[in-house]
C-alpha cells in the first residue's frame, strides 16, 4: 500500500511539471507574433520622380528658302559639319537662268539709259536756243529718269536672282553633329509655304538637357540648382548627375491633369547618352544625416481593433517589457522606403513592429485529406 502511495505521488508529480510546463510553452514572446526591426541612423533623401528626353542644348533645323530637287549630299547621319560647310545643293539650273534674265534686263536698262541720257542733253540745248518747248524738254527729263529707275529695278531683280541662286547651295549654320537627314538626291523639296527641314544638327552633345515634366501636387518641390540623378535604359544601373536649370511657368493640362517643364542640364563627357533617350528622373529636393530612421511599413501598421490616431499624428508601435506600446511621433523627409523621425519617445535600438507574422498555412491551401475506409 504505501509503495502504491510513493508511486501515485510520484505520477502527481511528474504530471503537473508537465502541466507547467506546458502552460509555459503556450505564453509566446511578442517578437514571435510581429515582425520587428530596430530603430536605427541613417541618411535620407528626398526626391520627386518623373519621366524626362535626352535633347541637345542647341538644336538647329536646316531648311531652304528655295523650291528646288536635290542634286547632290555632302553630310549624313553622325557626320561632324563645320559652320558653313556645305550640305548639300539644289539643281541650280532654273536659279542660273533666271539670273542670265535678270542680267540681260539689267544690260538693256542701262542701254535705254544712255539713250534717255544723251536725248535729254540734246534737248536742253535746243531748249536753250529757243527751238523746243519747256513741255518737251521735261519729257526728256522725265525718259531720263523713267531709264534710271528702270536700272535700279533690273539691279534688285538680279541681287535677288543671285541671292536664290546661293540658297540651291545648302551650308551649315553651325558646328556640330548631324543627328537627322531627311531629303535624299532626287528628292523634291518645296519652299511655298513654310521651309522643310533637310537636316537637324546638335551643336554640341558633351551638353544636353532633360526635357521632363512634372504635376502640380510635386512642382512647388523643385527650385532652380537641385541636383538631379537619373537613370537610362540603355545602362542600367547606372546612375548619371544632373542640375536643374529652368522651370517653366507655362503650364500643360491635359486630361485635366495639370504639369509643368522642368528642364535638367547634363554633362555628357563620353557621349554616351544620345538625343531621343528616356530619362527617369528624380530631383533632391531635401536631405538629412545621421537622423533616426523608420521603415514606412512601421508607419502604415495598425494592429486589429486600434483606431486611426488624430490628424498631424503618426503611431508607430514598439515591443517593450514584452508589450505593444504605441508611441507618437512626428515625421520629416522620406524616401519612399524609410522616413525620418523627427519627435517621439523613441531610441536607436527600439525594436520596432513593421508587421504582423503569418500563421502557418496561411494563404495556402490545407493538403488535408480525410481518408475513407
Amino acid at each position: 500500500m504505501r509503495n502504491k502511495i510513493i508511486i501515485l505521488v510520484f505520477l502527481a508529480l511528474i504530471l503537473g511539471l508537465g502541466y507547467y510546463a506546458w502552460r509555459a510553452n503556450r505564453v509566446v514572446p511578442l517578437a514571435a507574433l510581429y515582425q520587428t526591426e530596430k530603430i536605427e541612423r541613417g541618411d535620407v533623401t528626398e526626391t520627386v520622380s518623373a519621366n524626362g528626353t535626352l535633347n541637345p542644348v542647341i538644336l538647329v533645323n536646316v531648311g531652304t528658302q528655295v523650291s528646288g530637287t536635290v542634286a547632290h549630299l555632302y553630310a549624313d547621319y553622325n557626320d561632324h559639319v563645320k559652320a558653313g560647310q556645305i550640305l548639300a545643293e539644289l539643281d541650280p539650273a532654273l536659279f542660273k537662268a533666271q539670273v542670265g534674265q535678270s542680267e540681260a534686263n539689267l544690260a538693256n536698262a542701262r542701254a535705254t539709259f544712255e539713250l534717255d541720257k544723251a536725248n535729254e542733253s540734246r534737248a536742253s540745248e535746243l531748249y536753250k536756243a529757243g527751238y523746243i518747248a519747256r513741255q518737251d524738254m521735261d519729257t526728256a527729263t522725265q525718259a531720263r529718269k523713267s531709264a534710271q529707275a528702270q536700272i535700279d529695278l533690273a539691279a534688285a531683280q538680279l541681287a535677288r536672282d543671285r541671292t536664290n541662286l546661293n540658297y540651291s547651295i545648302i551650308r551649315s549654320p553651325v558646328s556640330g553633329v548631324v543627328i537627322d537627314r531627311q531629303v535624299d538626291v532626287g528628292q523634291t523639296v518645296a519652299a511655298s509655304f513654310q521651309t522643310p527641314t533637310l537636316f537637324r544638327i546638335a551643336q554640341d552633345l558633351r551638353n544636353m538637357q532633360i526635357d521632363s515634366s512634372y504635376a502640380e501636387a510635386d512642382i512647388g518641390h523643385v527650385r532652380v540648382g537641385q541636383a538631379v540623378h537619373f537613370t537610362v535604359d540603355a545602362f542600367p544601373g547606372r546612375f548619371f548627375e544632373g542640375k536643374v536649370s529652368q522651370v517653366r511657368l507655362n503650364a500643360t493640362v491635359q486630361q485635366n491633369v495639370v504639369t509643368y517643364d522642368v528642364v535638367v542640364s547634363v554633362n555628357n563627357p563620353e557621349q554616351i547618352l544620345k538625343p531621343g533617350m528616356t530619362a527617369y528622373v528624380n530631383v533632391v529636393t531635401a536631405q538629412k544625416r545621421n537622423v533616426l530612421l523608420v521603415p514606412n511599413s512601421a508607419l502604415r501598421f495598425k494592429p486589429k481593433g486600434e483606431k486611426k490616431p488624430k490628424a498631424g499624428l503618426s503611431l508607430i508601435y514598439l515591443i517593450r517589457n514584452q508589450k505593444l506600446e504605441a508611441v507618437a511621433v512626428k515625421t520629416g523627409i522620406t524616401d519612399n522606403r524609410m522616413t525620418e523621425i523627427v519627435e517621439g519617445n523613441i531610441h536607436e535600438g527600439d525594436l520596432l513592429v513593421t508587421g504582423e507574422m503569418k500563421s502557418e498555412g496561411e494563404g495556402s491551401q490545407s493538403t488535408f485529406r480525410m481518408r475513407m475506409f
